[in-house]
């Protein structure tokens, strides 16, 4: 395996600064990324979200969503959790050791309650009634406690009659909601159930080779609103997840220390088995959806590699090196260089790579970017040394953005010159700031 960065979080995840002082939100969107994936939307990833609890700053909110573009009035079979599926939101806190350092795992099982109407509920009972296990790994997924059991998602809105009526449910939605809001035996807090996707996305645009942002001054179009996305929502102490042995406070406003990972995933049994009795699912787990930054497998990776992308875990990922193309001359400049494709998505103008942003660095796919640099003393003691990080940033000739778009999607960027904040650099985009000043600051 690569050298990971160890000043700052290394996978392709989510980056999540743990400062008690201030929020840092993450998110990432997935819909319908992938053939396989498309043709299975019970396993299939759409969100994540990673902040500091606004209601509680001891604690952080981690959020994944599945199951996208749910039509809220979609019956009489109304959607919900997938059952025989493994629903798992991942949390690393130590770069230096592969795998994961805490594992949440949620199971979902339906039940019929009524199964003489056609109705979803009637008369104070639910068809489809959902509800789930959870369980806990702190060594990387070789065992799972269960931290909770018969947790309950509310059933969807169906309706006023349905919901609040006497020959419903007989009581508000908000009151059905809030009171499936569990607290597990290990202390966090959880949350099952339907929302509204929250994510803005011209998914539309986006697609129809790159028309976002829309030509001809057209406003961009949310795709997904109104639509809702299964939503596991987990409040945990941010003690619960510092790295082993981390201060009580960080050292600085970039302290690794307080740097975490997180992604999800969906896995399902690897053998499926149809009769007449229905349907049996036997061995091991099999991921076939996974989600850390955002649109890395819509837009970065190409739709012949997307179903291997969402197999394989960050750690597989960073383990390999097929992929690091993509990364190193995205598709996507290719629409933003008018000396190759760029007059044939005008909406991408506002985009355009400049071909020599830094003096005589030519940024264009298939080009050298910083690589002239490799071993000069502009780049002694910095990220770029090959000491440091210089043979992952500059690995070779022809890989432009392997010192900007290849660590901020796939292993994370350093907390190393250049790549501090800019604040300080007097003007010298190789030299180390001051990072102790502006954290007593902000402290």
């Amino acid at each position: 395996m690569r050298k990971l960065f160890q000043t700052k979080y290394s996978l392709n995840t989510l980056v999540l600064l743990l400062m008690l002082f201030g929020y840092f939100t993450a998110t990432a969107s997935s819909h319908r990324e992938a053939p396989l994936i498309a043709n299975d939307p019970l396993a299939d990833n759409v969100d994540v979200y990673a902040f500091v609890s606004p209601d509680d700053p001891s604690m952080v909110t981690l959020i994944a969503t599945y199951v996208p573009a749910q039509l809220p009035h979609g019956g009489p079979n109304y959607y919900s959790f997938g059952e025989n599926i493994s629903y798992e939101i991942h949390i690393d806190n130590d770069a230096t050791i592969p795998g994961d350092e805490i594992i949440y795992r949620f199971v979902f099982s339906q039940e019929n309650e009524d199964p003489s109407t056609f109705f979803n509920i009637r008369l104070g009972a639910q068809n489809l009634k959902t509800t789930y296990k959870a369980f806990k790994s702190t060594n990387n997924g070789a065992f799972f406690s269960r931290i909770i059991s018969g947790g309950i998602v509310p059933p969807p809105n169906v309706g006023d009659r349905s919901i609040e009526s006497p020959i419903g449910l007989g009581m508000p939605y908000s009151t059905i909601s809030n009171s499936a809001i569990t607290t597990a035996s290990t202390g966090e807090r959880v949350f099952c159930g339907t929302s509204d996707d929250p994510f803005f996305v011209d998914l539309g645009g986006i697609f129809d080779l790159g028309d976002a942002p829309r030509a001809n001054g057209e406003l961009p179009r949310d795709g997904v609103a109104c639509y809702n996305v299964s939503t596991i929502a987990i409040q945990v102490p941010i003690t619960d997840l510092l790295k082993a042995g981390a201060p009580a406070t960080p050292t600085s406003i970039l302290d690794s220390d307080y740097v975490i990972g997180v992604w999800a995933s969906a896995s399902r049994r690897k053998f499926r088995t149809l009769s007449q009795q229905g349907e049996r699912h036997t061995g091991p787990w099999v991921q076939v959806s996974r989600l850390g930054m955002p649109l890395t497998n819509e837009a970065v990776i190409p739709i012949g590699r997307k179903d291997f992308w969402n197999a394989i875990s960050p750690h597989d990922e960073f383990a390999e090196t097929t992929l690091d193309q993509y990364f190193y001359n995205p598709e996507l400049a290719l629409y933003m260089d008018d000396a190759l494709f760029g007059g044939a998505v005008p909406s991408f103008t506002p985009l355009r790579v400049q071909r020599n942003s830094l003096q005589s660095f030519d940024f264009g796919n298939g080009n050298d970017g910083l690589f002239p640099l490799k071993g000069s003393a502009a780049v002694a003691g910095t990220a770029l040394d090959d000491a440091i990080f210089g043979t992952l940033l500059l690995p070779a000739a022809g890989q432009p953005r392997s010192v900007d778009i290849w660590p901020a999607f796939h292993t994370g960027v350093p907390n190393f010159p250049p790549y501090q904040l800019a604040t300080g650099k007097g003007g010298n985009p190789l030299a180390e700031t001051v990072c102790q000043q502006l954290f007593t600051e902000w402290w």
